[in-house]
């Protein structure tokens, strides 16, 4: 019941904003929608550990053998659970911010939130399908009605390359549900379908690429700088904190287990794809003069080091990713709102316009200072856990005798890190202030709140992820249990 709730209760208050009309009334009637979510993900970690308490499965499509079946792993959970705690902190964050018919945008918000949570819980493939797509519309009409001057053109490209990637995810999934026992759609019968490796090796593509196209890795990834840019701030909140980690899941719970020998034929290719991903977006990175786009690239580095350790299919790996994914989430949210906060007090996120800021805004630069620290995964920080466990797990992975170089040129992308975020933090906020920066004031206490929230959960994963690791123990022994490659080699 848990699980169909989080649905529900976006995607109801999400109908309900359409017909409010008053712009507070609005505000008050998202949030108070985004804390009930949070406080139902809440209750449903408390109750975890009782049968059932995460399962709902109803009649739904029946002459497709499809049902509505949604359960939680600890993946699942995780991922609802960082969707429901970042909804409260975009709608505080942005909560000055002006919109144009504001009940469309939020109502939009709340049924992208919905999407997600369907995407999440799904456990049956055409009812991810269906909530993949779900997820898809209304984040495509927050970017092209309150986006940027270039908007639409933006826009288009990232509906086509998610759309075709879709399509061919759709191909893929009626072709494997034709092989199963009954034309089930069922996540049980898609895993035990036995596919051969040559009509894995095809499939394998028609899903990579919708997963890819959404993560986003090299080279599906030309979309996301321009596509972060023009959204409205909250729109990139969402699609880089919470859309991403639709994609890494789709990985994890739909490609290994279902299609493990292709996964491993093509492991290092993709691993390939990956770090030349991770380099690509971070040596761009450097030579980027707007905010926007630099966090645009270091979530593209980000995320294809996540890709990396996928293929890697080591349990390290694979736990260092789950929790990276959560880690990213809150600190990607974090850098957005710094950018937002700039942008609003300023009208720019140019560093060449910047400067000094750090005097005006002490507050403002301290909680940088520490969400900068976590973005190059400093030690006691968040990211670092994920990050060392990825790369431990790529090192000592069993399938692929490149660990060693791919690890090496992979760790490129953390030196490089570093140094485009420092440098940003140095042309930002350190220095003399300019005519433009001289103004400036600090953050008001709302935003030192939401803030504080981010850092809090930054140190408190970074010094103490045992409850994350011991949540992530189980699915990853299930995943690496259905992608046991040498063993289903021999069998065929």
């Amino acid at each position: 019941m848990i699980a169909l709730l989080l649905i529900l209760v976006p995607l109801v208050s999400g109908l309900v904003t359409f017909c409010i009309k008053r712009e507070e009334q609005v505000r008050t009637w998202s949030l108070l929608s985004a804390i009930i979510t949070f406080i139902i993900a809440i209750l449903g970690v408390a109750v975890y550990s009782t049968p059932d308490s995460w399962t709902f499965k109803a009649q739904w499509m029946g002459l497709l053998n499809s049902s509505f079946s949604l359960g939680g792993d600890g993946m699942g959970i995780m991922l609802c659970m960082l969707t429901a705690l970042s909804y409260p902190v975009i709608f505080l964050s942005t909560w000055t911010t002006a919109y144009k018919k504001i009940n469309n945008f939020f109502g939009l918000m709340l049924l992208a939130q919905a999407g997600m949570m369907g995407v999440f819980l799904a456990m049956d493939a055409l009812l991810f399908y269906f909530f993949w797509e779900l997820a898809l519309i209304p984040v495509y009409f927050i970017c092209s009605q309150w986006g940027g001057e270039k908007r639409i053109a933006v826009t288009f490209k990232f509906f086509i390359y998610t759309f075709i990637g879709s399509l061919l995810m759709l191909v893929g999934i009626l072709y494997i549900s034709s092989k199963t026992a009954g034309n089930s759609f069922d996540i049980t019968a898609f895993y035990n379908t036995g596919l051969a490796p040559k009509e894995q090796g095809w499939l394998f593509w028609l899903f990579f690429v919708a997963f890819a196209v959404k993560m986003p890795v090299f080279p599906f990834h030309t979309w996301q700088p321009d596509t972060y840019q023009q959204a409205p701030i909250a729109g990139t909140m969402v699609l880089s904190a919470l859309m991403v980690k639709m994609g890494v899941m789709g990985l994890l719970r739909w490609l290994l287990p279902v299609l493990p020998v292709a996964s491993y034929s093509w492991g290092d290719t993709v691993s390939t794809m990956a770090v030349t991903g991770i380099v690509y977006a971070s040596l761009i990175a450097l030579r980027q003069n707007d905010m926007k786009r630099l966090v645009a690239y270091s979530s593209i580095a980000h995320i294809g080091l996540m890709c990396l350790a996928v293929f890697a299919e080591d349990k390290s790996a694979l736990q260092g990713t789950l929790i990276q994914m959560f880690s990213h989430g809150i600190n990607i949210l974090g850098m957005w709102m710094i950018v937002a906060v700039i942008e609003r007090k300023f009208g720019t996120t140019k560093m060449s316009d910047l400067g000094g800021i750090a005097q005006k805004a002490p507050a403002l630069a301290f909680f940088f200072v520490i969400i900068a620290f976590a973005n190059i995964a400093l030690p006691l920080t968040n990211a670092f856990i994920g990050e060392f466990m990825m790369f431990n797990g790529i090192l000592s992975s069993g399938v692929t005798q490149y660990g060693i170089p791919l690890m090496a040129t992979a760790g490129l992308g953390i030196i490089l890190g570093a140094v485009y975020t420092l440098n940003m933090g140095r042309r930002v906020f350190f220095g003399n202030t300019n005519a433009l920066t001289e103004k400036g004031t600090d953050i008001t206490f709302h935003e030192k709140a939401v803030l504080a929230i981010i850092v809090g959960a930054i140190l408190i994963i970074g010094v103490y992820p045992q409850p994350l690791l011991h949540s992530f123990d189980q699915i990853s022994q299930s995943i690496l249990k259905h992608s046991d490659v040498l063993y289903l080699l021999k069998k065929h």
